[in-house]
C-alpha cells in the first residue's frame, strides 16, 4: 500500500531531521506537505535545544517538484491559484527562511521546481554527484510565482534561473557547484559521511552565534521582518552572555569550548 505524502521530522539530540516523503512521486510536494513544512519549521524555530536542521528527501530523491496530480483542482481559478502560491507554498518556504537554526540540505536524485525552492531556503547545500536540478515548468504552461522566483534568483543566480525557467535547462550537481548553488558535491556513496561530518561541525559551534548570524543574514537578504536599524541597535547585546565568555575563555585557555550540553 502506498503511504501518505508527508513531511516527517525526527529530533536526534541537537539535530532535527526533516524528510520529504511522497512514495511513488519522487517526493513531489502536495498541498498538505507544504502546510506540514510550515508547521514543522515553526515548531523547530521555538526549540532551543536544537542546533541544526537537516532537510532531505526519501528513497534517493530530494523533491521532483509539485504534485501535478492535484493541479486541476485549483490551478485554473485565479483566486485558488493565488491562495496556493501565497499561502501554501510561500507559507512553507517563509517558515524555512525565518528559522534561526542552521539548515543543511542533503540532496540526492531529482531536485526540480519546488525542490530547488526548498533547497534555496537552506544555508548549506550538499549533493550527490548524480543529483539533477531544474525548474522546467514552462513545459507545463505556467511561470514560477513571483516571490518564489525572487528566492530562486537570489540563490542560483540570475543566469541560471533564466536558463532553468526560459530554456527548461536541467543541470547536474557539478555544474551547480561551479555556479555557486552547492557547497559540496561527492559520490552518492560518500554523501552520508560528508553530511555527518558537517553536522558534527555545526553542532559543536556556538548556538547563540548561529542564531544571531541567521538573523543578520536574513536582514541583509531582505527577508527579515526586523528593520536593519533595530538589528544594529541589538547587535552587541550578546556581550555579557555566557556563551560569548566561554568562547573567548576557551581560546585563551587553549581548550575546546563547551557550549551547553550538545
Amino acid at each position: 500500500m502506498v503511504s501518505e505524502a508527508e513531511v516527517l521530522c525526527e529530533r536526534l539530540g541537537a539535530v532535527a531531521h526533516v524528510r520529504l516523503s511522497h512514495p511513488g512521486r519522487l517526493n513531489a510536494m502536495s498541498r498538505a506537505m507544504w502546510r506540514q513544512l510550515r508547521e514543522v519549521f515553526r515548531e523547530l524555530q521555538d526549540d532551543h535545544a536544537l542546533r541544526c536542521v537537516v532537510v532531505r528527501g526519501a528513497d534517493g530523491h530530494f523533491c521532483a517538484g509539485g504534485d501535478i496530480a492535484e493541479y486541476p483542482a485549483f490551478r485554473f481559478d485565479e483566486a485558488a491559484l493565488r491562495d496556493f502560491h501565497e499561502n501554501d507554498v510561500w507559507g512553507g518556504l517563509s517558515a524555512m527562511l525565518a528559522c534561526d537554526l542552521p539548515v543543511i540540505a542533503c540532496i540526492e536524485g531529482n531536485c526540480m521546481g519546488a525542490g530547488v525552492e526548498i533547497a534555496s531556503c537552506c544555508d548549506i547545500r550538499l549533493a550527490a554527484g548524480d543529483a539533477r536540478f531544474g525548474a522546467p515548468i514552462a513545459r507545463l504552461g505556467f511561470p514560477m510565482a513571483p516571490r518564489e522566483a525572487r528566492l530562486v534568483v537570489r540563490t542560483v543566480g540570475e543566469l541560471t534561473a533564466r536558463e532553468m525557467l526560459l530554456g527548461a535547462t536541467v543541470f547536474d550537481a557539478t555544474e551547480m557547484k561551479v555556479r555557486g548553488f552547492l557547497s559540496s558535491v561527492c559520490p552518492a556513496s560518500q554523501l552520508q559521511d560528508r553530511l555527518e561530518s558537517l553536522v558534527q561541525r555545526v553542532v559543536a559551534l556556538a548556538p547563540q552565534a548561529a542564531r544571531l548570524n541567521k538573523q543578520t543574514l536574513r536582514a541583509f537578504s531582505g527577508e527579515s521582518a526586523i528593520p536593519t536599524e533595530r538589528l544594529m541597535d541589538q547587535a552587541y547585546a550578546y556581550a555579557t552572555s555566557a556563551e560569548h565568555r566561554e568562547g573567548i575563555t576557551a581560546f585563551l585557555d587553549k581548550r575546546q569550548p563547551r557550549f551547553g550540553s550538545a
